[in-house]
């Protein structure tokens, strides 16, 4: 990869995995503008890295398309990254019109100031691996299964896709431009503070030495750490530049043997914490009647392996060592940008 002098306009820069992408980019020398609600949780890693310090930190609403078209108009991004969002669930559930509004009308503002800015060349839209209509197949699905979301989160974001399709097919067909659509599995990893999230839920439950309370221990997901979706969008939106044929849709998730129960990653959190810290910690399965979640969800990656050349660099239970590693050394008080620098270099220097 190569972002030494690009211009990267970042959407949702200050949420767990923009926070992320835009510590790597400022690394690698990327002139980054971001577009963000402040952080969405207290704390926030944006704040703990200090990236305010090298990034307009400026609240600004995916929701409000005037402001969004002066600030492109002003950057003039080379690069852009659309990862705002609202990201939960059980929030859609409780607050279904701002999850559209911000989800589908967000990615339309989005797309509309490219359309209008031609400065930009390479475009991705950051989804999920929940905007396929979910059979509760045993097998991975595959880039060209129907998408149907269920939830109103979910749904979302299959309407977010669609919304890119046309105007991929109504605007950008005649244009030097090339836009990716990429579907991740669950992230985990160091720095993620929000509710309702399984990593940072055992994470307070160690901090108050309580049993962590788990909703649905038996249902299967792709977890993987955060660094893998991350660097594959940067990775992506860096070679699509050049070779235009790149652009599509994309599946990006663990190996299928690394899709494991939301309870057996609740045994790896307590093995882990229990080795740094030397603290029993234990979880109880304790369903609490909320509203509906998808119970077996897998991804075919087939199709990132064979075209990018593609592979997972740290398995669920690399991923799950690192995520402990990270909030055990927050937990200590210890240097925070530090320690996310130093797993960082060790990710890439896997790769």
């Amino acid at each position: 990869m190569n972002y030494q002098g690009k211009k990267v306009l970042l959407t949702g820069h200050t949420g767990f995995k923009g926070s992320w992408m835009t510590k790597i980019l400022l690394d690698m020398g990327a002139e980054v503008c971001g577009y963000s609600m402040e952080s969405p949780t207290e704390p926030g890693l944006f704040q703990l890295l200090e990236l305010y310090k090298d990034v307009d930190a400026v609240p600004r609403d995916v929701r409000d398309l005037d402001m969004m078209m002066s600030v492109f108009a002003k950057f003039q991004p080379e690069i852009v990254i659309h990862m705002a969002a609202q990201p939960i669930v059980r929030e859609s559930y409780r607050n279904p019109v701002y999850t559209y509004e911000t989800n589908v009308m967000g990615t339309v503002n989005v797309l509309e100031c490219i359309r209008k800015t031609e400065s930009v060349k390479s475009f991705i839209n950051v989804t999920t691996d929940k905007v396929y209509r979910n059979k509760e197949w045993a097998w991975g699905y595959r880039e060209n299964e129907e998408l149907n979301g269920h939830d109103p989160y979910s749904n979302s974001k299959s309407c977010s896709e669609l919304v890119t399709s046309s105007y991929i097919n109504s605007f950008f067909g005649e244009r030097f431009l090339s836009v990716s659509t990429c579907r991740a599995g669950n992230v985990i990893g160091g720095g993620d503070f929000a509710a309702d999230r399984i990593l940072p839920d055992c994470f307070r439950a160690a901090e108050k030495k309580e049993p962590i309370i788990i909703r649905n221990p038996y249902s299967i997901r792709p977890y993987q750490h955060v660094l893998e979706p991350v660097v594959t969008y940067l990775e992506l939106a860096d070679r699509q530049l050049g070779e235009p044929k790149l652009a599509g849709s994309y599946n990006i998730g663990p190996e299928e043997s690394d899709c494991i129960t939301t309870g057996e990653l609740a045994d790896l959190f307590c093995k882990n914490w229990t080795a740094l810290s030397g603290e029993q910690i234990s979880w109880i399965n304790q369903h609490d009647g909320g509203p509906h979640e998808a119970s077996f969800l897998k991804l075919d990656c087939s199709m990132i392996k064979s075209v990018l050349g593609w592979k997972p660099t740290w398995d669920i239970g690399k991923a799950v060592e690192k995520s402990v590693e990270w909030y055990y050394e927050y937990r200590y008080g210890r240097d925070i940008r530090a320690v996310t620098e130093r797993q960082i270099k060790e990710f890439l220097g896997n790769q």
